[in-house]
């Protein structure tokens, strides 16, 4: 497959969760969808819950082939590039327009996860793990 080619974007945004971030970039055309060069079915192969969580704000808005959209993920495993992509993808479309907008915040899909892995403490063996405590 070849890479869309995105002269004149519509709009731009950038979706977080974790470690991931996916950076989108959308314009008018026939609803293909690429994850780093790759058709979104061939990226997410082994699992669809993750290509319905990217569907779920086309579904949504009944926004369905109206856009193509270029994404590049990176960081995280394939469930916080998918969390990431799904928070891209609700952004964009809350720009387009305030109905989107209102009915993608009442499902909860434009708040960002913002757990991260805690860092490792001196002293300690991880985060909060300390060694066993000897009393002899």
């Amino acid at each position: 497959m070849s890479n869309l080619n995105i002269t004149t974007p519509i709009f731009k945004t950038i979706g977080k969760r974790k470690c991931a971030v996916a950076n989108l970039v959308g314009q008018r055309g026939t609803g293909r969808i690429l994850v780093n060069s790759t058709p979104s079915d061939n990226y997410f192969q082994y699992n669809s819950d993750f290509l319905a969580k990217i569907y779920a704000p086309f579904q949504l808005t009944q926004i369905s082939n109206d856009y193509d959209l270029v994404i590049k993920g990176n960081g995280g495993g394939l469930h916080g590039q998918a969390n990431a992509i799904q928070l891209a993808i609700s952004r964009a479309l809350a720009t387009l327009s305030l109905e989107n907008r209102s009915v993608l915040k009442k499902q909860g899909l434009l708040t960002r996860d913002s757990r991260i892995k805690e860092r490792k403490k001196y002293g300690l063996k991880k985060a909060r793990k300390a060694s066993q405590f000897s009393k002899r």
